[in-house]
């Protein structure tokens, strides 16, 4: 018989399972819900299943009843645009729409049968689970380069990750994690409501993240929170003018922040205030979690730590060639290989040969690596990888220098043509208050790095324009 994904759901520990501010289920009515759910659609047989992904409990116990049943769900962002929509409906091609009661679907999912998720069930035997190559959830990409793919996740990628979180981050049953990420998504919905049910403890989602509401839920026993640089932003800004939600997030055993790189500036604010230092990961679709600060190790703001239990990374040149040697200085493209990978992208075998090369994923995105082993992103190839002047800079580490000025409030970095240097350095600025001197930008960033890391061109926003995970979308900066 295949692993189950939730030992606890057969055990049932008289605890809170999943709770949501309108509901709450404990483990035995978890597993009496999705169990039920399960059984039917494993006699339904329908091949696979959108989820209508709202930040709610019916979305949880939905994914957790396809995972029983061995049903591939297709997640689905509730914000998503109509031809991206019907692109992953004819693409995946969903026999059936699982949704929370009475929810307003689009015309792509309206068209299709749906089954309304319901929070109580007969309790029985949960269905036996298939093998660890079964294809568990398919996740769409964000599409910055074409229409989304369809990321197909297996079994043992979703067990291996979470039971490599396990021993990073000494993740037990005893935890109790608190967020306010989507559900759509890798981070809210895998590592976020998956990763706590497969420890045997509990989650807390708060609907809708809001500073007060993450540090209610701290104070009141919660162990661990996940979040995104967008929320630790706002966080930052406000543990140091609060002494009560000072006390609540430095009471945690773990601040953990994702899907994007965290500012040193907001590390450091949060650190003074709270005491805590957040730890960071890198992870995305195809290969979920690759690295992470160790709980048990050095929290160094601006890396993302070493390799998980499980998974191998290397640098590689342009070339193609590994980069021996960790000096902390040569960028070169993450490439990474384990049970976490994804297996293909859904009907796409070019663009998954692509990405692979000799059993290695190309992840597209530049790092350096530290003496001791640490990675340290700089940027994603396609757009924070810029050649200037015959260096090759890292977008990252210059938006963290202007991010120290008391000017910016939000810092972005490009590259654009430049007949001369090749590219030419671009900074993108949300001035904090009044608008500071460019050539004073300028400077700052010279005298902090290099001078050649020092922006040419600076532009100012209102606003950085930012994906559902608080991602900067740098291709909607017009260059």
């Amino acid at each position: 018989m295949a692993e189950r994904l939730f030992p606890a759901l057969a055990a049932a520990p008289a605890k809170n399972a999943i709770s949501f501010p309108e509901h709450a289920l404990d483990y035995t009515e978890l597993a009496a819900a999705a169990g039920a759910l399960a059984r039917e659609l494993k006699a339904a047989a329908p091949g696979r299943v959108a989820l209508w992904a709202t930040p709610s409990i019916h979305t949880s116990v939905a994914v957790v009843a396809a995972l029983i049943a061995g049903v591939p769900a297709v997640p689905v962002n509730p914000k998503i645009g109509e031809r991206e929509l019907g692109h992953i409906v004819s693409d995946s091609e969903p026999a059936l729409v699982l949704t929370e009661p009475g929810a307003k679907l689009p015309d792509a999912l309206a068209a299709l049968p749906r089954k309304e998720v319901e929070l109580t069930g007969v309790p029985g035997e949960l269905p036996e689970e298939p093998d660890e190559e079964a294809p568990a959830l398919i996740v769409y990409t964000s599409g910055t380069t074409g229409p989304p793919k369809g990321v197909v996740l297996p079994r043992r990628a979703i067990s291996s990750t979470l039971d490599a979180l396990e021993d990073a981050w000494q993740w037990t049953a005893d935890d109790v994690l608190v967020h306010g990420l989507p559900l759509f998504h890798v981070h809210g919905l895998i590592l976020g409501i998956l990763g706590p049910l497969r420890r045997g403890g509990s989650v807390r989602h708060l609907g809708k993240f809001s500073v007060e509401a993450a540090a209610k839920e701290l104070a009141g026993g919660a162990t661990m929170m996940f979040g995104v640089p967008t929320m630790y932003h706002r966080i930052a800004g406000e543990v140091s003018e609060n002494p009560a939600l000072a006390k609540a997030f430095g009471s945690a055993r773990l601040l953990v922040s994702g899907s994007a790189a965290l500012p040193v500036h907001d590390h450091q604010r949060i650190t003074a205030a709270t005491g805590q230092e957040v730890v960071e990961r890198y992870g995305m679709s195809e290969t979920l979690m690759n690295t992470s600060v160790r709980a048990d190790g050095e929290r160094r703001p601006g890396t993302v730590g070493v390799p998980l239990r499980g998974v191998e990374a290397r640098l590689v040149d342009e070339a193609g060639a590994e980069i021996e040697g960790s000096d902390g200085e040569t960028v070169g493209e993450i490439q990474v290989r384990g049970r976490n990978l994804f297996t293909e992208y859904l009907n796409r075998p070019d663009a998954t040969a692509e990405v692979f090369v000799d059993g290695w994923f190309r992840t597209g995105d530049m790092a350096v690596r530290e003496p001791d082993g640490y990675y340290r992103i700089v940027g994603r190839k396609a757009t924070d990888l810029i050649k200037s002047g015959g260096y090759k800079i890292g977008a990252g580490e210059i938006e963290n220098a202007l991010l120290e000025h008391p000017g910016v409030a939000e810092a972005a970095v490009t590259g654009e043509p430049d007949e001369d240097l090749g590219e030419r350095i671009v900074a993108w600025i949300v001035p904090a208050g009044e608008r500071p001197a460019e050539q004073d930008l300028v400077d700052h960033v010279a005298r902090l790095l290099t001078p050649h890391k020092r922006p040419r061109v600076v532009r100012f926003l209102a606003a950085l324009p930012r994906n559902d995970m608080g991602k900067v979308m740098k291709r909607a900066l017009d260059g």
